[in-house]
């Protein structure tokens, strides 16, 4: 059984979970209704956000990616996908895998969908530090648990996770939401670059890790 309150990290058991709360969480998420369609009026994009992250969930249990979420008992109200560092070298040692996951994406998805979702992908990931860093690929809050800390107890987390992480320099991510950026601002990342993919905003932030030299330490007698 969960404590009352928990941070953990996702199985394969928790995908359905996993999927039903992030459809929820990104329902009206620009990005998400410019490449799939309005979700909640919609059957077929519905379908089609649950097919796409059900692929995510699946990549990050191949790749060196983790899933962390936010529990109450056993009720999950937040999560976020977080790619590690040297995550280009998992990439090619496993690409036969993911190449065999995305299979039934191509699918079920039509080709103008994946066209963008690719686009997006290369331009932002284009804008990411060429130094080791994490990425957080996603993160989302049940909408009826909005405003209540979860997200923040999220990120305060990754931030956690990063600073002891001596092989990470910091963290990239992405937003269309022009609100969120100063939200993380808040948590001390800076707007790298600022683009558009079609009609869409985006919002690409860096959070810079402090990474103090041997001559800044000072030795406590």
């Amino acid at each position: 059984m969960r404590p009352s309150v928990s941070i953990a990290k996702l199985t394969k058991a928790d995908k359905p979970l996993f999927v039903a709360l992030m459809s929820r969480a990104f329902a009206r998420d620009p990005l998400f209704l410019h490449v799939f369609g309005d979700s909640e009026l919609d059957d077929r994009a519905q379908d089609h956000v649950i097919a796409f992250l059900a692929f995510m969930f699946d990549k990050s249990l191949l790749l060196n990616e983790e899933v962390w979420g936010y529990f109450e008992k056993e009720n999950l109200l937040g999560v976020y996908i977080v790619e590690k560092p040297q995550a280009s070298m998992i990439h090619k040692v496993k690409g036969f895998g993911l190449i065999l996951r995305l299979i039934p994406l191509f699918f079920q998805l039509s080709r103008k969908t994946l066209s963008l979702l690719n686009s997006y992908m290369r331009v932002t990931r284009s804008f990411a530090p060429s130094r080791s860093h994490h990425y957080l690929v996603m993160i989302g809050v049940e909408p009826k648990a909005q405003g209540k800390g979860i997200g923040k107890a999220l990120l305060r987390h990754l931030l956690d996770t990063v600073e002891a992480d001596n092989g990470s320099h910091g963290i990239a991510l992405d937003t269309e939401n022009e609100a969120n950026v100063n939200l993380y601002r808040r948590f001390g990342f800076s707007l790298t670059m600022e683009t558009q993919i079609g009609n869409i905003p985006v919002y690409c932030m860096f959070y810079q890790k402090n990474e103090a030299s041997p001559g800044d330490s000072a030795s406590v007698l």
